[in-house]
């Protein structure tokens, strides 16, 4: 299967969530929208696009991510330690898969349903967390690639705030065809991997970083991860999550999820709200989970 979206590097897709495990249901919606404001700030502001690159370092570090309130600890003689993590929420991603209606509307659709040639999609994400972003994909079980981040998008990085959302692809694009993922006539068999990290992902190039590397070995961009990471990615799919679906489709994507995602604004608890939710159930620093892509 091939689909016709020049970044993506040809991508079709029908979402189906996998390793993705209910459990108990102890209110994942809930927990998860908890770090969602109550309201914007009357005056919220944000640059023309969004800026996927880390923060730079103000002041002091007292801790990395959204969710986490820090204490300082002594030792026997008194003298500080530095900062301890006492409280870290439970590190989330929600899901929400858009389609293209025969109006030209982004409409809300079952990631169940099967998708044909000509049909077009967009996924909007959105963490509970500050953290970092990585996607692969691979064919037919063939070997993974990375498609996010790209030294062609966002320029090479992959930093999320909490709650501010994300498109795949952006609805901001310069021409019709690089806003959505287009589904052309071959079927196959896709399957996209999402990480979220609360830090970054040991040997995977970001930012300067991953420009520096495909300029000087362009060959091997799309970067191709290492056995080790994609060891490491496999492990922490067995990891169970737990999951709230919604059965709400067909309403348009506001205008709210296109301006936050494009220019980097937070989204509050009154605004749309994932169409899936997935929490993992422990306190871990990583969050996987993957699309499986069918296309007929």
């Amino acid at each position: 299967m091939r689909v016709a979206f020049v970044v993506f590097c040809l991508i079709g897709i029908m979402v189906a969530v996998n390793a993705a495990i209910p459990q108990d249901q102890e209110d994942v919606r809930g927990a998860f929208l908890t770090s969602r404001p109550k309201e914007k700030p009357a005056t919220q502001t944000a640059p023309a696009k969004a800026n996927r690159r880390r923060p730079k370092p103000t002041g002091p570090v007292t801790g990395t991510g959204s969710g986490k309130n820090t204490d300082s600890s002594s030792n026997s003689n008194g003298d500080k330690t530095g900062p301890v993590v006492v409280n870290k929420a439970r590190i989330g991603l929600g899901l929400t898969l858009f389609t293209r209606d025969s109006n030209g509307l982004a409409v809300r659709t079952d990631p169940t349903r099967v998708f044909h040639k000509g049909d077009r999609v967009r996924v909007l994400l959105e963490t509970n967390t500050d953290g970092f972003l990585y996607i692969f994909n691979t064919t037919n079980d063939g070997p993974p690639i990375m498609i996010y981040p790209d030294v062609n998008l966002d320029d090479a990085g992959n930093y999320l705030h909490a709650h501010v959302p994300f498109e795949i692809p952006s609805s901001a694009g310069a021409q019709e065809g690089l806003r959505w993922l287009v589904f052309d006539e071959h079927a196959g068999d896709e399957k996209l991997y999402f990480v979220f990290s609360r830090e970054p992902l040991n040997g995977v190039p970001i930012e300067d970083d991953l420009v520096s590397f495909c300029k000087a070995s362009s060959s091997s961009c799309p970067l191709r991860p290492a056995a080790g990471l994609w060891d490491m990615v496999k492990k922490e799919m067995k990891q169970p999550l737990q999951t709230d679906h919604t059965a709400r489709y067909g309403k348009a994507q506001t205008s709210t999820e296109t301006e936050a995602s494009t220019r980097g604004l937070g989204l509050a608890k009154d605004d749309p709200q994932p169409s899936v939710i997935m929490m993992a159930s422990s306190q871990g620093s990583t969050l996987v989970t993957t699309l499986d892509l069918v296309h007929q």
